[in-house]
C-alpha cells in the first residue's frame, strides 16, 4: 500500500500568499506560520480557542460574513484576507465597543503598559470610543490578598474561565447574567476571596486586561541577597501547583534563612507582617515569665492616706483575679502549637508554620522564636501565605499536623472539655473539620438552625446579638475558644451572629457528633446546659435593658457602648482624689483611674473602663490575655506579653501600660534569677472579688458610683422609654 504525502495537510491563501498547514490547524494557525500579524483578544496560545472577542476577524472570499481566524479551520483552496478595508473597520468598531466598557486607562495600564486591549486599540488609531460607558458600574473585588478583582475593566474574553477550568482545573470561575448584566463570577457568585480558589493565579496570568491584577501585600521586598528565584520555589512541594508567572511577579516575597542554633527569629510583642515555615530543623517557641495579677503589700502602720485605706487594703488583697476559674494548661499562640503554661516553652520542627496572625492581619508577634539547631525557614509575606492556604495539598499537611500536635491541646485547654475520656477525645479530632472565613464573612447568623458546634483556630470572631435597638457585641473569641453550644442544646436554633473580624480558621464538629459526645459524658452535657442557663439569662437580661432606652441616646459621647460607667457627681465631688488613690493602692501603686473625662449633665465620666458593649480593646490579643467575664469586666491574664495593641485599640484611653520589675532565669548563668522591668497592661477589674470597686468605697462624699448608663440617666435625665 502506498501512502498519500499530501494527506493531513491542507493548503490554502493568505493575503496572496500560499501556505500549507497541519489538517484541523485554524486560519490564525496559518497566518502565524507565514509571520502574518492577526491581532487576538480572547485566545492565548495554551488555551482552546472560543472567538468570542471577534476581534481577529478575517475576511474569506465567498463568505458573506467576517470569520474569527481562531476557530476558522482552514480548509484546502481557502483564499483569506487579513487587513482589507473592511477588516480594518470592522476591528476598529470593536475596539470601541470593547473599550466603551473598559476604563482607560484601566489599572494594569497605568502601572505596567501592558493592557493588551488598549495597546491593540491605539495601534488600530482607537484612543476615545463613540459609544457611552454602562450606566450601571460593575462591583470592585478586593477580598482576595493576591488578586485584584476589578470587573469594569472586565471585556468577557473568557480567558481567565479558560485558565481556571482548562489549564489548571480548578472549575472556580463562570460567567453569570444576562445582557448587559453578564460578568464572570467565582462559584455562586462569591467574592473571590471567599471562593473555593485556591490562589493559582492562572487567570491573573490569563487575564489580557486590568480585570485581574497581582496585588502586593507591602510595598517593600524581603532581602535580595536570599530571596529565592522562581526555578527554586517550583523545585518545593508545596509550591508545585502555583503560576510560575505568579511567582516571577512577586519576587522578593519569599526568602529563605539559614539559622545558628539560639539565633532569633522574632521576638514576641514586635509588629510582623510576614510568617514562616520551617523547611528543616527545630525552633524554640516561647513567652517571657507571666506578670501576675498585682497586690498591693504595704506597711499597714503608715499613716496618711494609707492608715485611712487600711480596711480597704485588707479587703482587696488576696487572690488574683484568676482565681475563680481554672488556670490554663496552655497559652494560645500564633503557631500550630500552644505553649504550656507551667513551662511557656514549646518546640516546632519541619514542615510546621507559625506566625500567620502577624502575616495575615498585622498583630503582634505572640512569641520569641528562636533556632534551636541549624535550621532552615521560608519567610514569606501574606500574599504568598494566602495563596498557599488555598493550595489543596499544602493546606491538607497543615491540617494533618494541626490534628497531630494541636487539637488534642485545644480541645482540653477548654474548662469543660478537660475530663473527657481520652476515646471521645481522640474521636472528636478524627471526626472535626477545619474550614477558613475571610474577613466580614459570617460563619453562622442569629435565627438559623444550629448544625454544629465550633472552636476557633487562628484569628478573632464576633459574637453579636440583634435588638430592637440594635446590634451588641458580646464578645470576640480567639484561638482556643468555643461557641455554638447554645443553639445546639436549645432549641436547636442560633442565638447570635458570629462572624469573621479577620483572618479565621475554625474547627467543626457537627451536630451529631456534637450530641454523641453528650450522650457518652453526662458531666460534660450537665457543664454546657448549665452555662447555657447562665447565658441565656444574661440574653434576656440584655432584652430587657436595651428594649426600653434606644441604643443612640448617648452616640455623641460614646456612652451607648458602655455597660459599666464610673461617674463622679461633681456635685458632691470636694476633689480630694481619694478615688484615684484607693484603686493605686488596690494595685500596688498603679491606678487604674484619672478623675478627667467628658461631662454629662452634672456628671464627670471618668477615665476608667467602661466595659464596653464592643470591647475593641479585645481585637488582636496575639496571646489571648484580654478577655471579658460574664459579658461585663475586662480582666487581663497574667500571660500578657505588654506589646500595647488593647491600649491603643481602647478609643477612651482607659488601659494603659505598666513598668514592673519582674525575676526571670538568668541564660548566662543557669540556675539564677534576674530582674528585668516588664511592661504589662492594666485596666479596671471591677474589683471582682468584693461588694463594690476600690474607688467607689473610698469615696467619703458618695460622689463616685458604677452605674449601668441606659437604666442611670433613663432615670435621672427623663430619656423616653
Amino acid at each position: 500500500m502506498t501512502l498519500d504525502p499530501t494527506a493531513g495537510i491542507v493548503q490554502l491563501t493568505l493575503d496572496g500568499r500560499g501556505v500549507v498547514v497541519p489538517s484541523g490547524s485554524t486560519v490564525l494557525d496559518a497566518a502565524r506560520s507565514l509571520g502574518i500579524d492577526v491581532p487576538v483578544l480572547c485566545h492565548a496560545p495554551d488555551q482552546a480557542p472560543v472567538g468570542v472577542c471577534r476581534v481577529c476577524m478575517v475576511e474569506v472570499k465567498g463568505a458573506r460574513a467576517l470569520a474569527a481566524a481562531c476557530v476558522r479551520v482552514a480548509e484546502a483552496g481557502l483564499e483569506v484576507q487579513t487587513s482589507t478595508e473592511r477588516v480594518l473597520r470592522a476591528r476598529r468598531t470593536v475596539y470601541e465597543m470593547l473599550l466603551a466598557d473598559h476604563p482607560t486607562p484601566c489599572l494594569r495600564q497605568r502601572t505596567t503598559q501592558d493592557c493588551e486591549l488598549e495597546t491593540l486599540a491605539a495601534s488600530a488609531g482607537v484612543v476615545t470610543p463613540r459609544f457611552a460607558p454602562p450606566t450601571v458600574p460593575r462591583p470592585l473585588d478586593d477580598s482576595s490578598p493576591i488578586i485584584r478583582v476589578e470587573l469594569d475593566a472586565c471585556i468577557l474574553c473568557d480567558r481567565c474561565i479558560r485558565g481556571c477550568s482548562d489549564t489548571r482545573h480548578n472549575f472556580v470561575i463562570g460567567r453569570i447574567g444576562k445582557g448587559a448584566t453578564t460578568r464572570i463570577a467565582f462559584d455562586d457568585d462569591s467574592p473571590m476571596g471567599r471562593s473555593t480558589c485556591v490562589g493559582c493565579g492562572e487567570c491573573m496570568v490569563s487575564c489580557p486586561t486590568g480585570a485581574l491584577t497581582n496585588k502586593r501585600s507591602v510595598e517593600a521586598d524581603l532581602p535580595a541577597d536570599t530571596s529565592m528565584t522562581v526555578g527554586e520555589l517550583l523545585g518545593l512541594p508545596m509550591f508545585s501547583e502555583v503560576s510560575g508567572t505568579f511567582l516571577e511577579l512577586n519576587r522578593g516575597s519569599v526568602i529563605k534563612r539559614r539559622l545558628r542554633p539560639g539565633e532569633v527569629i522574632c521576638n514576641e510583642g514586635e509588629y510582623g507582617s510576614t510568617a514562616f515555615y520551617i523547611l528543616s530543623g527545630e525552633v524554640e517557641v516561647s513567652i517571657a515569665a507571666p506578670l501576675g495579677h498585682v497586690q498591693s503589700h504595704g506597711d499597714q502602720a503608715h499613716k496618711g492616706v494609707r492608715h485611712f485605706l487600711r480596711r480597704l487594703t485588707s479587703l482587696v488583697q488576696g487572690e488574683s483575679t484568676t482565681a475563680d476559674h481554672r488556670r490554663p494548661a496552655f497559652i494560645p499562640i500564633d503557631s500550630s502549637v500552644d505553649v504550656p503554661y507551667e513551662t511557656r516553652v514549646a518546640r516546632l520542627g519541619a514542615g510546621e508554620i507559625f506566625g500567620e496572625m502577624a502575616c495575615l492581619s498585622h498583630y503582634p508577634r505572640s512569641a520569641t522564636v528562636r533556632a534551636a539547631v541549624e535550621t532552615e525557614v521560608l519567610e514569606m509575606f501574606g500574599n504568598v501565605l494566602y495563596m498557599l492556604q488555598k493550595n489543596k495539598t499544602f493546606k491538607a499537611d497543615l491540617d494533618r499536623r494541626y490534628r497531630e500536635r494541636a487539637l488534642l491541646n485545644h480541645l482540653k485547654s477548654i474548662e469543660a472539655f478537660a475530663d473527657l475520656p481520652q476515646p471521645v477525645i481522640d474521636e472528636l479530632c478524627d471526626h472535626a473539620e477545619l474550614l477558613r472565613y475571610e474577613p466580614g464573612e459570617v460563619i453562622c447568623r442569629q435565627g438559623d438552625p444550629a448544625d454544629a458546634f465550633f472552636l476557633v483556630r487562628i484569628g478573632f470572631v464576633k459574637v453579636s446579638e440583634r435588638f430592637p435597638g440594635g446590634d451588641m457585641v458580646l464578645a470576640y473569641l480567639a484561638r482556643g475558644s468555643y461557641f455554638g453550644e447554645i443553639g445546639l442544646l436549645r432549641g436547636g436554633v442560633r442565638t447570635a451572629t458570629c462572624e469573621a473580624l479577620d483572618h479565621v480558621e475554625v474547627v467543626r464538629i457537627s451536630g451529631d457528633d456534637f450530641a454523641t459526645t453528650l450522650e457518652r459524658s453526662p458531666e460534660l452535657s450537665a457543664r454546657l446546659s448549665a452555662e447555657a442557663d447562665v447565658r441565656l439569662a444574661q440574653n434576656r437580661a440584655r432584652q430587657a435593658r436595651v428594649s426600653t432606652v434606644p441604643l443612640d441616646d448617648f452616640i455623641t459621647q460614646g456612652l451607648m457602648q458602655a455597660q459599666n460607667l464610673l461617674l463622679l457627681d461633681l456635685e458632691r465631688c470636694t476633689r480630694c482624689d481619694l478615688c484615684v488613690r484607693a484603686c493605686a493602692e488596690a494595685h500596688d501603686g498603679v491606678t487604674r483611674l484619672v478623675r478627667d473625662g467628658l461631662r454629662f449633665d452634672k456628671y464627670l465620666v471618668a477615665t476608667s473602663c467602661r466595659s464596653c458593649r464592643d470591647p475593641l480593646c479585645m481585637i488582636g490579643c496575639p496571646v489571648s490575655s484580654i478577655r471579658r467575664r460574664d459579658s461585663l469586666e475586662i480582666v487581663i491574664e497574667d500571660w500578657c506579653i505588654g506589646c500595647g495593641l488593647c491600649a491603643q485599640n481602647c478609643p477612651y484611653g482607659n488601659i494603659n501600660l505598666h513598668p514592673f520589675i519582674v525575676q526571670v532565669a538568668d541564660e548566662t548563668q543557669p540556675g539564677r534569677m534576674r530582674a528585668v522591668v516588664r511592661e504589662k497592661a492594666t485596666t479596671c477589674d471591677l474589683s471582682r472579688q468584693f461588694k463594690e470597686p476600690a474607688c467607689v468605697y473610698a469615696c467619703p462624699h458618695g460622689a463616685a458610683m458604677r452605674v449601668d448608663p441606659h437604666e442611670f440617666f433613663a432615670d435621672r435625665l427623663g430619656i423616653a422609654t
